[in-house]
């Protein structure tokens, strides 16, 4: 599990940083969901970020998931889809805080 989390968040590993890969974007009610799929071993993982528009800031929330998949778009379809999902479930809330930045 160690090892999965450095290399997920640049620490040790075999590299400093995730490999990045181009985003996606959709838009989905007042919302811009971001699919940012993550190499790792041949394989993508999910990951992505939804971010509102708040007058001339931007609130961003980011997530990673466990889901492994070997074709990028499935990985794409499926982060957008896991956006969705999240945004519905979580609605007004989930940019309720005020933080310009979190995991969810």
């Amino acid at each position: 599990m160690a090892s999965f989390l450095s290399k997920l968040f640049g620490r040790g590993g075999d590299s400093a940083t995730p490999a990045k890969v181009a985003e996606e974007t959709e838009a989905y009610n007042d919302l811009l969901l971001v699919a940012a799929p993550i190499p790792e071993g041949g394989q993508y993982r999910l990951a992505g970020r939804i971010e509102k528009r708040d007058g001339d800031r931007v609130l961003i929330r980011t997530f990673i998931r466990a889901d492994l998949f070997s074709s990028r778009d499935d990985t794409v379809a499926s982060t957008f889809r896991k956006a969705r999902q999240i945004a519905d479930q979580h609605g007004a809330s989930l940019f309720g805080d005020g933080v310009d930045s979190r995991q969810v």
